[in-house]
């Protein structure tokens, strides 16, 4: 997502003290992009034709054939490119950045990827640090070594415990959805045990019997995306699943009109898969897929997938920092993380903030990924006294966010919880 659609998301006091710059990282966005199609009508076409994760034999043998023909066509079309946009790459060019800008050092609110981008710029430019926010952390171990405490062979995501991440949260999601009433959150029924079984029920429905274009894979697909967000995203889900309960089929969203952009999803890869271990082998996500669903439930399936394009991936990184992740820094870092962020866990904050040499964990007691995409005033003083002066958050401090779950703006927050 763009500067512009982030920019009123930052304290309203950051943007009166700061020039707030963002810019496309390599291989993304509007700069020298990964673009492995010559149009993008046929870039949106070949993804179209790729479910989220593939059910069933013959599924999975599409889908593997997909992703080894995105390789191939990616390394037809940018080989060298490939090579030369690795997290590393992008801490470089923050750097000359900087200078450009005529900054001592560097002030960064760095967001999910954006953490280990920011851990990575600390541990190459240690002296150049200035204020660091990372909101949503990617354990820097797990993405690029494996991690201390990872079971051998697992991806990336895997590794980070998206999975869990996702489950954890889809699991509060279904308690305060069945705590709350059916004109807060669409998909109660009456109480957190019953809206839990309720979903379990729509779930193997539609896994017998997609409804319409609403298959089993494209509805777990969707509720992952959609607890990412608090506001709008758990109403808007809530009113999703409740739709496909009811057996109607929910409405696509429109095409947004004018010129189709390119849909960029091959950057994703380039970065991920030419500097973080993934197994090579794509029968091995197979049995990932078993492993993830039998520890994480039906979310399990999009994580244990989401890394198998990188099984074929022709690139490895020219340029790959892979730690130490311990240098002094010119000043303290503040890492923040929600306790239940279904892409970052609350763990990755914790991990993130172990191994900088110099960082304090702000929690925030609330749902959703990242502190920046779900609101609390408390973080946002915390960010700004940390911004404007160096001040860290006392030790152990957490905050609670604005709105919770199934509430109207101004009602008193819930504690995360379970029931």
């Amino acid at each position: 997502m763009g500067l512009p659609a982030q920019y009123e998301k930052f304290p309203a006091q950051l943007r009166e003290q700061y020039d707030i710059v963002s810019w496309d990282p390599r291989g993304i966005g509007q700069n020298t992009a990964v673009r492995c199609f010559a149009t993008a009508e046929e870039a949106a076409a070949w993804i179209a034709n790729v479910p989220a994760f593939p059910v069933g034999r013959v599924e999975i043998r599409d889908f593997v054939a997909s992703y080894a023909e995105l390789a191939r066509r990616c390394e037809q079309r940018v080989p060298e490119l490939l090579r030369h946009v690795s997290t590393a790459d992008s801490a470089r060019d923050i750097d000359r950045l900087r200078k450009a800008v005529g900054e001592r050092q560097l002030s960064y609110w760095g967001a999910s990827y954006g953490t280990f981008l920011g851990a990575t710029y600390a541990n190459l430019f240690p002296s150049k640090v200035g204020r660091l926010v990372l909101d949503g952390n990617v354990d820097p171990q797990a993405w690029v070594n494996g991690g201390s405490r990872a079971v051998p062979k697992l991806s990336t995501f895997l590794r980070l415990e998206s999975d869990l991440g996702s489950a954890d949260t889809l699991q509060q999601f279904l308690t305060l959805c069945g705590r709350a009433s059916a004109s807060n959150c669409a998909f109660s029924a009456g109480d957190p045990a019953a809206t839990r079984a309720k979903f379990a029920e729509l779930m193997r429905r539609l896994a017998q019997h997609p409804l319409g274009s609403w298959t089993y894979a494209k509805t777990v697909s969707e509720v992952r995306g959609g607890l990412y967000t608090v506001h709008p995203g758990w109403t808007d889900t809530a009113e999703l699943l409740q739709t496909l309960w009811e057996e109607d089929t929910p409405e696509e969203p429109p095409t947004p009109p004018g010129e189709l952009h390119y849909p960029g999803f091959e950057a994703t890869y380039a970065v991920l898969c030419a500097e973080s271990p993934n197994p090579r082998d794509p029968a091995r996500y197979v049995q990932l897929d078993r492993f993830s669903t039998a520890r994480a439930g039906d979310l399990g399936h999009w994580w244990a997938w989401a890394n198998e394009p990188c099984a074929p991936w022709p690139a490895r990184a020219a340029d790959r920092y892979a730690g130490p992740w311990n240098k002094d820094t010119a000043n303290p870092v503040l890492v923040v993380n929600p306790t239940y962020d279904p892409a970052t866990p609350y763990q990755g904050g914790r991990a993130m903030a172990r191994e900088l040499a110099d960082a304090r964990l702000l929690t925030l007691d609330g749902y959703g990924h990242t502190a920046l995409d779900n609101p609390s005033s408390c973080v946002g003083r915390h960010a700004v006294r940390y911004f404007l002066s160096g001040v860290l958050p006392p030790r152990g401090a957490t905050c609670e966010q604005d709105t919770p779950p199934f509430t109207e703006p101004g009602a008193r927050t819930a504690a995360p919880g379970g029931s």
